[in-house]
């Protein structure tokens, strides 16, 4: 994963995992609500998928919930991936004015 956590720069599809897991999910839960949420613009594999709940575990930003009954194994966000989230958001809050002020106005309000 390419995810910047000192730049707090994540990739779309990271931020997306860990919005979904501010309640409990399994994978294909996971890889549904990012689908319906992006209407479809963005879809996981399961590959894919089950590789970014691996590097997510071992960060820390994500936990195994529950106990695993059959195959659906549950994820949650911990309290550092929360932060991680967080951050993201106000970076992106940070980003929207100067990218709406030169691409709506035609010009930059920091010149």
């Amino acid at each position: 994963m390419r995810d910047n956590v000192k730049g707090g720069a994540l990739t779309e599809v990271t931020f997306y995992i860990l919005l979904a897991l501010y309640v409990p999910r399994h994978g294909y839960s996971i890889m549904q609500f990012i689908e319906d949420t992006t209407g479809g613009r963005l879809t996981l594999g399961a590959g894919t998928l089950y590789g970014a709940l691996t590097s997510l575990t071992e960060k820390g930003w994500i936990a195994p919930y529950g106990t695993a009954s059959g195959r659906k194994k549950e994820y949650l966000i911990t309290t550092l991936g929360k932060h991680i989230a967080k951050t993201e958001l106000l970076r992106l809050q940070q980003l929207l004015p100067v990218a709406e002020a030169i691409i709506l106005q035609g010009g930059s309000s920091h010149e």
